[in-house]
């Protein structure tokens, strides 16, 4: 892949002079996090960490990530929509994984008691790594769709003007030209929007449901202010609001403190740590209820690492994507070889080649939020002491991407300037919105670029290891 700032990284007094306009550029454009010492308190803030450089990503690549995006909606949307698919896909996972298994218990009690929700809303984001190939061509594959909290729209959408502003300080006005707008921050709002006005109340409010610790408040407030622009009413509640406030009247109405629901939408509930008796049982009252869920519960469990799995397996496609082969070519063309460990002959099989050469594999819990793959000889004694256990069923199993490293600066505060040689995640935001069994809104909504240093095999911004980035198209 070609590398455009070879000449710029070798030239130290320049790197530091565009490292000092490049913080001050992130302050001022709003690409911010509170700190770890106080994210509580927006009195004290900081930049969030950003490369210095525009990293190079192949536009054919591009091109392919944003043209799938549509598909990988409908494809999240009919996962969704089949019971039968996802009972079957899991049932081994929901006997060893407590936090699955829970969350799926949910999903069937609200089923039977007849779903009062009729407007579904999807915010999702499709992550891909470039897999360079032995003869040097580089291909898309994709490492995750997250369809629970998929973060940084907002910020991403400030990040690319501080590089163009960069490039330029560093003498490169044409290239800083090049760089692409991106605003994922207002494709989200929109379908925020399109779902709130499809409830049909003008009155009731969109409900950020937020954690207790945030850092990332800023992220969040660019589609929040994207909603007040439009003169949607936003609340922030955490999960213990909602046990203590919230209530259902009898159509099932969601109300908190008086106000009416109309939108939930999760930036928390994706990790088991989140959970306590009463967060169970707000999440639960939260779902019985006919606001849109941001995502309801049976697209969570569509964005589950097993539910990935089964989906690459010959014909799974063809039948949630019937008369669909274009879309289903387009999708299957992203996957990496994806491997189940449940019990049985294929389940050892794998788990054997995978301890003999764990060089090979990532091992993926039921996780999200970045920071729970397991590589290398990590990967090989987990799976020796596991492999003969059912606990082996909780995990898949996926081949290693091995993109291209590029030499960047990664700007962290209080951290010190040091060239590193780095890996890219580019991630593509999709948004859709269906009524009953109509799609009313299907879309690419926008691209993030994460970046970190090779060093590391696993983590997001948020969990403190990739830092936010801008595609620059070669």
């Amino acid at each position: 892949m070609a590398a455009p700032w070879r000449d710029v990284v070798r030239d130290a007094a320049a790197v530091r002079d565009a490292a000092a306009v490049a913080v001050d550029a992130a302050l001022l454009a709003g690409v911010l996090m509170r700190t770890g010492e106080q994210p509580l308190s927006s009195d004290v803030v900081n930049y969030a960490p950003f490369t210095l450089l525009p990293s190079a990503v192949p536009r054919a690549l591009f091109e392919q990530a944003y043209a799938v995006q549509q598909d990988f909606n409908l494809l999240v949307d009919a996962i969704s929509q089949n019971k039968e698919f996802l009972e079957q896909t899991l049932a081994s996972t929901i006997k060893v994984d407590d936090f699955t298994a829970r969350l799926f218990r949910i999903y069937m009690q609200v089923l039977e008691e007849g779903l009062a929700q009729t407007v579904f809303l999807g915010i999702n984001r499709s992550d891909y790594m470039f897999d360079c190939g032995l003869d040097g061509t580089a291909a898309l594959k994709q490492i995750e769709i997250n369809t629970i909290a998929a973060s940084f729209g907002g910020l991403t959408s400030r990040t690319a003007d501080v590089h163009g502003l960069v490039l330029k300080v560093l003498g490169k006005t044409k290239e800083a030209s090049r760089l692409l707008p991106n605003n994922p921050s207002k494709g989200l709002a929109l379908g925020i929007a399109k779902a709130w006005e499809l409830y049909g109340s003008q009155s009731a409010v969109v409900m950020f449901l937020v954690e207790e610790i945030q850092r990332n408040i800023f992220d969040q407030r660019c589609v929040e202010n994207e909603l007040w622009n439009r003169s949607i009413r936003v609340i922030r509640r955490r999960f213990r609001d909602v046990f203590e406030k919230g209530s259902l009247d009898g159509s099932r109405r969601l109300y908190i403190d008086g106000q009416e629901v109309a939108v939930v939408y999760y930036r928390e509930g994706y990790v088991p740590q989140t959970y306590d008796q009463q967060n169970w049982e707000a999440r639960l009252l939260l779902e019985r209820s006919r606001a849109v869920k941001c995502p309801d519960i049976a697209t969570q469990l569509a964005g589950t690492k097993k539910v990935q799995q089964e989906l690459s397996r010959p014909g799974t496609l063809e039948k949630l994507l019937p008369g669909r082969p274009e879309a289903v070519a387009r999708v299957r063309a992203t996957f990496a070889g994806l491997y189940s460990l449940d019990e049985g002959e294929e389940g050892d099989r794998i788990a054997a080649t995978a301890i003999a050469d764990p060089e090979r594999f990532v091992l993926k819990p039921q996780r999200e939020g970045g920071g729970n793959n397991l590589y290398g000889e990590e990967l090989r004694q987990v799976l020796e002491k596991i492999k003969d256990s059912p606990e082996r069923t909780s995990y898949i199993l996926m081949d290693k991407i091995k993109p291209q490293p590029a030499l960047n600066y990664l700007l962290r505060a209080h951290s010190p300037l040091q060239v590193s040689e780095c890996i890219s995640e580019l991630g593509i935001f999709g948004v859709y919105v269906r009524q009953g069994q109509e799609m009313v809104l299907n879309e690419a909504a926008g691209h993030l670029l994460r970046t970190k240093a090779i060093q590391h095999a696993d983590g997001g911004v948020a969990a403190g290891v990739a830092v936010l980035d801008t595609p620059y198209l070669v």
